[in-house]
């Protein structure tokens, strides 16, 4: 194998090369061990030049940046501070209220009723869908009937037979008075010609037999009777049943109100006691307050009160107090107070008056905020924004 002299390596610092001090030692290996070309070149580089060649910078990984993260919370925040501040703005441009009368804010709720099943059953039709308006007595969705229809034309085949069977046992009862009164004419007789002698005892005594024993299957007979209009009665009753659960499995609508939810579909079948609907009771919509021990203690039953809705501020609708908590509980965090101190609040129902909701049925809606007016005090006057027109 030829053998190769490696060139004495440039020397870039006054300090000596590591890897050319290598080189050297191979030129003066004992044991004649020759290097290759590669192995010769590699040692004779400068490691100042080598290492760039040789070794790879890691990429460095680019922090995403947050500015865009920054900037949202930013805007959040300047939303929420705006909607703050334009509501606190609001109420303090609007003059104070006279003393007696509170407010404190809410939002409009509505009494939910659930449409739901009787009877387990298969739902074969729906006739409204969310959000239609529902007077009282509409029908809104029908089960499937056809068991129970059978089961009635059942019990209506039972009634024709009761009555039949009642007809039979009147005509028997016919048939065994006539009895009854050829057996009594035979025994008169018969009384009658043993006393005269023309007859003997042993007739006689036959013919009382005879007697006694037609008055015997006539009062049979009209117990037949009573027990036949029992059971026809009974039939009667099985079909009125039948009848009742028929119109059970036809949903109506119990108020006025809209549907609010859907809860089933056509073909789905529930148990006892499935939902098929929830719908709100326009006529009784309410709101729920929180007001402090002081203005709670003051607030009754009956006591007059106006709703403010945002979405209408320039319209008070009439409304009462018709309920007041008798335990207090901690204040909701929706729930705005004029002081940190008021930590324990009583809830306070507000009633928006029913006349108002039934002429405007189409215009309710729930969820919306607003602020609910109290007045404490009967002989405080309302603002003129806040008067309204009075409930009767």
């Amino acid at each position: 194998m030829p053998s190769f002299e490696a060139k004495e390596p440039e020397i870039l610092t006054s300090k000596p090369d590591p890897v050319a001090e290598m080189g050297q030692v191979g030129e003066a290996n004992p044991l004649g061990i020759s290097e290759s070309p590669s192995s010769a070149s590699i040692a004779l580089v400068p490691a100042q030049e080598r290492l760039p060649a040789t070794l790879r910078q890691a990429p460095v990984l680019e922090k995403r940046p947050r500015s865009r993260l920054r900037i949202l919370l930013f805007v959040a925040l300047l939303g929420v501070g705006a909607a703050a501040g334009g509501r606190y703005w609001w109420l303090s441009r609007l003059p104070p209220l006279p003393q007696g009368i509170v407010w404190s804010n809410g939002r409009i709720e509505a009494e939910e009723i659930d449409i739901s099943t009787k009877f387990a059953g298969r739902i074969a039709q729906l006739a409204v869908q969310e959000g239609d308006m529902v007077a009282p007595g509409q029908v809104i969705a029908r089960m499937d009937t056809r068991d129970l229809e059978a089961s009635l034309k059942k019990a209506e085949a039972q009634v024709l037979q009761g009555r039949r069977n009642l007809e039979e046992a009147r005509a028997l009862v016919a048939q065994q008075e006539t009895e009854v009164t050829l057996a009594k004419a035979e025994f008169e007789r018969a009384s009658a010609l043993l006393k005269r002698g023309f007859t003997t005892r042993q007739a006689f005594d036959q013919r009382q037999q005879a007697l006694n024993s037609a008055n015997a299957k006539a009062i049979a007979a009209r117990a037949r009777v009573n027990q036949a209009e029992y059971a026809l009665e009974a039939a009667q009753h099985e079909v009125e049943l039948y009848e009742v659960n028929i119109a059970d499995n036809t949903l109506i609508a119990p108020r006025e109100g809209r549907i609010q939810y859907r809860i089933a579909n056509v073909g789905e079948v529930l148990p006892v006691g499935g939902k098929v609907f929830t719908m709100l009771d326009i006529a009784d919509v309410y709101m729920n307050v929180y007001l402090p021990t002081a203005d709670a203690g003051r607030a009754k039953v009956g006591s007059d009160a106006r709703v403010v809705l945002d979405a209408y501020p320039n319209f008070a609708a009439p409304a009462y107090v018709s309920f007041v908590a008798t335990q207090a509980q901690f204040t909701p965090k929706a729930v705005e107070t004029k002081s940190e101190r008021d930590k324990l609040m009583f809830r306070v129902k507000v009633r928006i008056d029913p006349d108002l909701l039934r002429r405007h049925a189409a215009e309710v809606r729930t969820g919306l905020p607003g602020i609910a007016y109290v007045r404490l005090d009967p002989k405080a006057e309302w603002p003129e924004r806040l008067a309204g027109p009075k409930r009767q």
